[in-house]
């Protein structure tokens, strides 16, 4: 009897603890396994240089020094990131102690965010959806409009300038396209791929017809002329704010 008693003041203990922290990161769709869950009191987020990461389970857990000094970890759905870049994750729920059992290891404390902090967006004229500031060619581009471009337009079947990859998206919607450029922003890693931005000195800053976004497993040279070769697609959104109005895919390039 005393045993039964004992056991179930144990249940009781464990019930009023564990499934709180369960519930929340369920609503979450983070794992649940660990206690001490609670909401990150501040809403800005996590910002910081990238120590080590390492991937368990369908997460990636990711450590993180501040400007400050101080260093957090933070977990995400698995994503491929580079040791020693700065990263932001929005904020998330804080759990103490969690026990991750794919990487035999407790964590102190620990954010589960929901992914990357988006950055900040800004209006312009093209009247698009709302889309990163990352993102040449749609809504809130950070990648300023070169001078002194001007770039010859590649010759043959599919040859099309950067404005004309937007101005007729419609009508080269999934089909083959082949444009000249010089490489002007390179980002590695993002979702897998790389993200090369082209200009040719074609299009309108206003209407963000300027700069064309390409995406490929290869890598290219800031300020090369390159002859980029893919698929172009039309209205684009790969989700958490990524959307572009026009963009080559399974890009290839030719220096």
């Amino acid at each position: 009897m005393i045993k039964n008693l004992l056991l179930l003041a144990s249940l009781l203990v464990f019930m009023s603890v564990a499934v709180p922290a369960v519930e929340a990161f369920a609503q979450k769709g983070q794992p649940s396994t660990g206690s001490g869950a609670k909401a990150s009191k501040k809403a800005e987020p996590v910002s910081g240089k990238i120590l080590e990461t390492m991937n368990s389970g369908g997460y990636s857990y990711i450590h993180l020094q501040k400007k400050n000094g101080d260093k957090v970890w933070v977990a995400v759905m698995e994503t491929q990131v580079k040791v020693g870049s700065q990263m932001s994750f929005n904020p998330g729920l804080v759990m103490s102690n969690f026990e991750s059992k794919g990487l035999k290891r407790t964590f102190d404390k620990i954010i589960f965010s929901d992914g990357q902090a988006k950055p900040a967006l800004a209006v312009t004229n093209s009247g698009l959806k709302k889309m990163p500031a990352v993102s040449p060619g749609s809504k809130g581009s950070t990648t300023a409009k070169e001078k002194k471009i001007s770039v010859k337009k590649a010759t043959g079947a599919n040859a099309i300038t950067v404005e004309e990859a937007f101005k007729n998206s419609a009508k080269l919607d999934k089909k083959k396209v082949v444009v000249r450029g010089k490489i002007v922003k390179v980002s590695s890693g993002i979702l897998k791929k790389n993200w090369i931005h082209i200009q040719d000195g074609t299009g309108s800053q206003t209407k963000g017809t300027y700069d064309l976004v390409c995406t490929s497993k290869d890598m290219a040279a800031m300020g090369d002329i390159v002859t980029v070769s893919g698929t172009l697609a039309k209205d684009r959104d790969f989700g958490g704010g990524y959307r572009y109005n026009a963009i080559i895919e399974n890009a290839k390039f030719k220096k």
